[in-house]
């Protein structure tokens, strides 16, 4: 049974809709003005809210906007029902995040099929997101047991070779060994850190005292840190043919060890996923107080779908192509990106290339 809140100041207009609804076998919940509506809609977590506009005190706007700030009640659907008919009015509304807007007097059958096709939607968004968390948790029991004992089965091979043969050893072999002891051990740090760290960065997305603490950073300088570290990536990929830069200097307002982050996983991604001998270019430019980063290769891309499903540990063809890999990189990067008030969007064609463009906050040229 769907519970709904009903946020009217005229108690014969609520009193109507909470009979109507009634009938209709809903759970309702009445309140006479938007700082008790406000307050319910907290505590009971309503499936969707009806809302008048004129209203003392919290006027339907303000309730709108308090609700979409708290995480427990930001995607509840939200109707609104008023005698304002000026367009200007429901785009307010609109931009407020509203999901429809009745005009007073509606019909008892356009309240219900407003209502209907709401709960509809929200009930499609919410199998989405099971959907979604089923992906994960798939995608988390194949990707992460593997990631972990590929590196782990490497360290503690090479390390029972080292204890049980060492007399016999060359010093080649022994120092052979010992890199591979020490890059799969640096793969499984990598992994741990990364998994860290996309744990704290959700933490960080559900505060916005936080994200507003990392939006007001110092500007870093760019350039170096940019080309230093993709520079950096494309030697330990045995690529460095491959790295074309054109890094304009200027400053974004990222601190240095979250944009070096961004770029060490866009860049190792680029390398991953393309062949040796094809050109991988970074091109940063300053356009209107904004610092534009695309990085490109020529690799086998994705297509659109796979674009539209990017998540934490989501690796696509992950059978076909076995690349090392838990899927977190791009996924970090972009929410990093847009913790920090920018945007990181994917351009790609399966089987031939993928571009990536960061609009990075902050962006003016250094002297």
């Amino acid at each position: 049974m769907a519970k709904i809140l009903v946020i009217e100041d005229e108690r014969i207009i609520r009193e109507n809709i909470l009979e109507l609804l009634e009938t209709e076998d809903f759970e309702v919940f009445g309140a006479e003005n938007g700082k008790v509506g406000i307050a319910l809609a907290i505590e009971n977590k309503p499936d969707l809210i009806v809302c008048d506009v004129m209203m003392p005190e919290i006027d339907g706007y303000g309730v709108l906007k308090a609700l979409r700030e708290q995480p427990s009640t930001a995607t509840i659907p939200f109707i609104f029902l008023t005698a304002l008919a000026d367009k200007s009015d429901t785009r307010r509304g609109m931009e407020l995040g509203a999901d429809d807007y009745l005009t007073k007097p509606c019909t008892p059958n356009q309240l219900l099929a407003a209502i209907s096709t709401r709960l509809e939607k929200q009930a499609v968004f919410q199998r989405q997101q099971a959907q979604k968390l089923n992906d994960l948790r798939s995608n988390i029991i194949q990707a992460l047991p593997h990631e972990l004992r590929t590196p782990l089965n490497g360290i503690l091979g090479f390390a029972d070779l080292l204890l049980q043969e060492y007399e016999s050893l060359e010093p080649s072999e022994v120092r052979e060994m010992l890199v591979e002891i020490r890059r799969s051990g640096k793969r499984l740090y990598r992994l741990v850190q990364n998994y860290l760290l996309y744990a704290e960065l959700e933490l960080i997305a559900s505060d916005e005292k936080r994200i507003q603490a990392l939006r007001n950073s110092q500007p870093t300088e760019c350039q170096a840190l940019i080309s230093d570290t993709a520079l950096k990536v494309a030697k330990e990929a045995e690529r460095e043919r491959d790295l074309h830069l054109d890094i304009a200097e200027a400053e974004v307002q990222i601190p240095p060890t979250r944009l070096q982050k961004i770029i060490e996983e866009l860049v190792d991604n680029a390398f991953k996923f393309s062949k040796p001998s094809t050109a991988v270019t970074l091109t940063g430019t300053l356009q209107d107080n904004k610092y534009i980063l695309v990085i490109a290769d020529r690799g086998r891309g994705m297509n659109s779908a796979q674009i539209s499903e990017i998540g934490a540990y989501m690796q696509f063809e992950r059978k076909l192509y076995e690349q090392q890999g838990s899927g977190l990189g791009l996924v970090i990067s972009k929410r990093l990106v847009e913790l920090h008030n920018g945007e990181l969007n994917i351009e790609s064609i399966a089987g031939e290339q993928t571009t990536l463009s960061l609009i990075l906050p902050g962006g003016c040229l250094v002297e």
